[in-house]
């Protein structure tokens, strides 16, 4: 253990998974999502002010690492991501996530926060913060393809910011959709457990799809489509993997994060590198019209930017202050002289000596 005289105190304030659901539980889940999708649009809104880059991957049989930073004058964030589907039959969580905000000024690491449960939240926050953009008003039922991890966050965040009463559920696991329906009862929607994506998606204002499979599916095809839906498609994240029949994205008007990581990973790989598309900040900020015309499908071809995980460190680290939750700790050293970096472990060894 270091003793408080070799080791200062460096200003990192960590806030791990406990801490994180005792945040959420303060502020309340709906409080928390709109809150991180207020922080999403300011930070969207200020997008020429960020140096961007398509996230660092490694890619493996069963599934993906992902490095993700971004940073702007001030600040500088990074996440930890996997992407494994296989993992929940090891009793493991199909995505594991942490990230750091750091000073651009000195490097020095201000916050280290898990991201597991917050990266839920953000990415339904931003799926949210894109409907409401793109979907047609007074949409109000949606078909949620996929019931796992992702699908509560997705619910709520479509109920509060977008006006969602009503939502159509399918899962190729019945036991994703019976614990979707026990963590929603009570939660002010109206359920329906269908049998089908067919079923689900008939009649249906937006349709969202969230599943996990590594693999070129296709949980959409034109044939379902209908005039003015909305797509809110989550799950195809990676290269190799995507839920939508190419046909889909030629009848619709495609929105994305950040064109040149989509076009690696999003439902966007599988067309030409010339296949139009627009960045949702240019929606957001007013530069482009969004939906045109009520008839029009369009979609959103969701990946998780690194942008968003900025926001969603930026909203978990000024609300853990405000609510003092988080402990600090001695991730970096700081001596009384920082050029003898070696004098610290003669320090460290005398005081284990006088133990």
């Amino acid at each position: 253990m270091a003793s408080q005289s070799s080791f200062i105190h460096t200003d990192t304030l960590y806030v791990g998974a406990r801490d994180l659901v005792r945040l959420v539980q303060r502020q309340g889940l709906p409080a928390s999502i709109a809150g991180v999708a207020e922080q999403l649009r300011r930070d969207f809104l200020r997008w020429d002010d960020f140096e961007k880059t398509p996230r660092i991957a490694n890619h493996s049989r069963d599934g993906v690492i992902e490095l993700m930073p971004v940073a702007d004058a001030e600040r500088f964030a990074f996440k930890y991501v996997n992407g494994h589907p296989k993992n929940t039959r090891e009793g493991l969580p199909t995505v594991m996530a942490f990230g750091v905000l750091a000073d651009v000024a000195t490097g020095a690491p201000r916050l280290l926060s898990e991201l597991t449960l917050t990266t839920a939240i953000r990415t339904a926050a931003t799926s949210a913060l894109a409907a409401r953009a793109l979907a047609r008003p007074g949409s109000r039922r949606m078909a949620l393809i996929g019931n796992g991890a992702q699908a509560e966050f997705q619910a709520i965040a479509f109920r509060d910011l977008v006006g969602v009463r009503e939502l159509r559920l399918f899962d190729v696991d019945p036991a994703a959709t019976a614990k979707l329906v026990r963590n929603l009862a009570g939660q002010g929607l109206d359920l329906t457990v269908c049998a089908s994506t067919v079923e689900a998606v008939r009649g249906a204002d937006i349709v969202t799809t969230v599943t996990a499979d590594k693999a070129n599916a296709t949980i959409l095809t034109p044939e379902l489509l209908e005039p003015g839906m909305h797509l809110n498609a989550v799950g195809g994240d990676c290269p190799g993997k995507t839920e939508l029949h190419r046909g889909v994205l030629e009848r619709a008007a495609v929105f994305v994060e950040f064109e040149p990581q989509t076009r690696i990973e999003g439902e966007i790989q599988q067309m030409p590198a010339d296949f139009p598309v627009t960045e949702l900040w240019r929606v957001l900020a007013g530069q482009h019209p969004g939906r045109r015309a009520d008839e029009e499908v369009t979609l959103f071809d969701s990946v998780g930017f690194a942008l968003e995980d900025y926001s969603a460190l930026t909203w978990v680290h000024d609300t853990a202050l405000s609510l003092g939750i988080g402990q600090r700790i001695d991730l970096v050293p700081a001596q009384d002289d920082p050029k003898d970096l070696f004098g610290l472990l003669r320090q460290e060894r005398a005081v284990v000596r006088a133990q």
